[in-house]
């Protein structure tokens, strides 16, 4: 007997760029009940996407989770119906217990909850709590506070979580509680957390945010170039600027290995908003994660392919000849 697909919990996890989505998506899903079914979609601004390469690495269908991505900029705005399209395609492969949606930190979560409102999901989705991670020492910066996106996902969230607060100086907290009594809705929580750690049952409950029934225009689809085949030349690159940054990107054959040792060197040394990668090494499967703090690595269980994304205010034209000397010669 079929499952009824209805009434899916589901859950918007938003904020700014390197504010911490998809850590906190990654501790949401450890508490996952065993029985449950769990989905995500996830967008990237950038074209060749790379949050699905970590997500897989590090959870699979057979422990009840499922990824879909969406790459290439705000993913309800981007090549016709890309969202409607990889939402009906997951709902359909997973028949999940709860889906997570992760919009791009640069994309707009007003529009993405006009996507889930429309009719045809009406009986599909049952719209949950708006999460929206904010570092609060960013309120000190007018690139942030200045900036549509950002102030959008405040104004949406039905919980504020105040992410790495171990970074905090002492007036952070309260002046991301002050900007939120001015920017946000009325009676949105404020919370605060580091290391992206949520408590599942901040999810739970209706939201507050209203949406009207969206109804998009239809277009020509745009081939997505994380799905292309990847040339004789052995990658794939791709480019893409909006919202105030450009991001660049490359995708490589599953038959290119890279040098641990002068990868991790030369992402050490990217000056840039926000860096993703996943890379097949000589010394194994690592996955990356550069924001203006820190960047991390993390082994990950495989990929099919190494994949980089860079979102910067400039794109340095070295990145390219620097990341091709890190591989190993066949």
């Amino acid at each position: 007997m079929n499952k009824r697909i209805s009434a899916i919990p589901t859950n918007i996890i938003t904020g700014f760029l390197g504010v911490g989505k998809t850590s906190a998506i990654l501790h949401l899903l450890k508490s996952k009940p065993a029985d449950e079914r769990w989905a995500v979609l996830v967008n990237e601004f950038g074209e060749i996407g790379v949050d699905g390469s970590l997500f897989e690495g590090q959870h699979s269908e057979e422990q009840g989770v499922f990824i879909r991505e969406v790459p290439g900029g705000c993913m309800c705005c981007a090549a016709g119906l890309p969202m409607q399209v990889a939402l009906n395609q997951l709902i359909a492969r997973a028949k999940p217990d709860r889906l997570l949606i992760e919009p791009t930190g640069l994309g707009h979560p007003k529009e993405v909850l006009q996507v889930l409102s429309a009719d045809y999901y009406q009986s599909v989705l049952e719209i949950q709590k708006i999460l929206t991670l904010v570092d609060a020492r960013k309120l000190s910066d007018n690139r942030y506070t200045s900036h549509q996106t950002f102030n959008q996902q405040i104004a949406i969230g039905d919980i504020i979580l105040g992410n790495k607060q171990d970074l905090y100086q002492r007036e952070d907290k309260a002046n991301l509680e002050t900007y939120v009594n001015q920017q946000g809705a009325a009676g949105a929580m404020v919370l605060f957390t580091q290391n992206g750690q949520i408590a599942p049952e901040h999810l739970q409950g209706k939201t507050a945010a209203k949406a009207k029934a969206h109804h998009h225009h239809s277009g020509e689809e745009k081939p997505l170039l994380s799905e292309l085949p990847i040339p004789d030349c052995g990658y794939i690159k791709a480019v893409n600027k909006g919202e105030g940054f450009h991001s660049v990107g490359w995708r490589f054959s599953p038959s290119c290995v890279f040098n641990h040792k002068q990868l991790f060197s030369f992402l050490s040394g990217i000056n840039a908003e926000r860096m993703k990668a996943v890379f097949i090494t000589e010394s194994g499967v690592f996955g990356y994660n550069l924001t203006p703090d820190t960047l991390t690595e993390l082994e990950l269980d495989d990929c099919l392919e190494s994949r980089v994304e860079i979102i910067s205010d400039n794109i340095d034209s070295q990145w390219e000849a620097q990341l091709m000397a890190c591989m190993l010669k066949n």
